[in-house]
């Protein structure tokens, strides 16, 4: 136990990373020299894994000869690719769900030629117009998933189910990304849907975090995570600061360091254990010098979080939980 504690694959995600080189030109279509000082800084901040956020990477568009390019830059900055993060990418999108459907497939792909174990995907969108317009985008409403729309439901499931045949003939997890207004966007939902797709290949993302900082009323942060930990494979961790008032119905949240907000990450890592919870947290941070606040976050779970689990008794997760090189 305690081996897979001090070696727990913690990575950094590439939010805080510009889909654009300052000339205005793509970072996906970039040459390797000029990647290689946004990894390197990367490991420099003090992290040996990464994210491959696809808002800034996008691996299941990339032709073989570019994957290996990449995976040569990571491995020379002394990084290694622990997950792809598919989103707003709906497979149940009305318009687009079809493509975003193969686009998954074709990641999956690229997960593997890049020796990457999991890949999350999600049901949420992209953001709407009024959303884009605010300072945090989560203060607005966006697409909200029909929750009375059974043949929408199955759709997803067939289609999430699909994916996960995929990921399970490549020996990948597949998590799915928990998110407000979608079919996974309470505990409840989500692990009914994770039941109903019905593999162990595939598991939820518990990304909290994505609920707390909605200004509304939300389900509390720790009867949610009771629920979903079991059932989780793959993390995509943050924290809010949080302030309400019901009675004026008077909501507010904004990004905070993981030690500072809401959850309390030394708790729910404990519970995260003892539900045999084994997959790669990834860091992510809205606003600032995101990349500082998550090395710092890292230094946080691997000085104090971590090391207060190993009297935690490790139980038996509900679904597979991705291979440690």
């Amino acid at each position: 136990m305690t081996t897979d504690l001090t070696d727990w694959p913690i990575a950094a995600a590439m939010l805080p990373v510009s889909n654009r080189l300052p000339d205005g030109s793509p970072l996906q279509t970039a040459s390797a020299e000029q990647w290689h000082p946004l990894f390197q800084e990367i490991a420099e901040a003090g992290f040996d894994h990464v994210d491959l956020s696809d808002n800034c990477f996008r691996p299941g568009d990339m032709p073989d000869d570019q994957l290996d390019a990449l995976a040569s830059v990571i491995k020379s900055a002394r990084l290694k690719p622990s997950s792809i993060s598919v989103v707003r990418s709906s497979v149940i999108d009305e318009h687009h769900g079809d493509d975003h459907l193969a686009y998954s497939h074709r990641s999956l792909e690229a997960a593997a030629r890049l020796g990457i174990g999991t890949v999350s995907i999600g049901l949420h969108r992209p953001l709407t117009e009024a959303q884009r317009r605010q300072l945090w985008f989560w203060t607005v409403a966006g697409h909200r998933d029909d929750p009375d729309d059974r043949a929408q439901w199955q759709k997803a499931v067939s289609r999430i189910r699909e994916l996960g045949q995929h990921a399970a003939e490549l020996g990948i997890v597949l998590s799915l990304e928990m998110y407000e207004d979608t079919y996974l966007g309470s505990a409840d939902s989500a692990v009914t849907m994770v039941e109903e797709i019905g593999l162990a290949s595939v598991g939820l993302n518990p990304d909290i975090g994505n609920l707390i900082r909605l200004h509304r009323p939300v389900e509390p942060w720790l009867d949610a995570m009771r629920k979903v930990l079991p059932w989780s494979n793959f993390w995509h961790a943050k924290n809010y600061m949080r302030d309400e008032d019901a009675e004026r119905d008077h909501y507010v949240a904004f990004p905070a360091p993981m030690e500072s907000g809401l959850i309390d990450y030394r708790q729910t890592m404990k519970l995260a254990v003892e539900a045999g919870f084994r997959g790669v947290i990834c860091l992510e941070q809205y606003g600032g010098d995101g990349l500082s606040v998550c090395a710092a976050n890292q230094r946080y779970l691997r000085d104090r979080v971590l090391p207060a689990c190993r009297h935690v008794t490790p139980g038996a997760s509900r679904v597979r939980q991705p291979r440690r090189d």
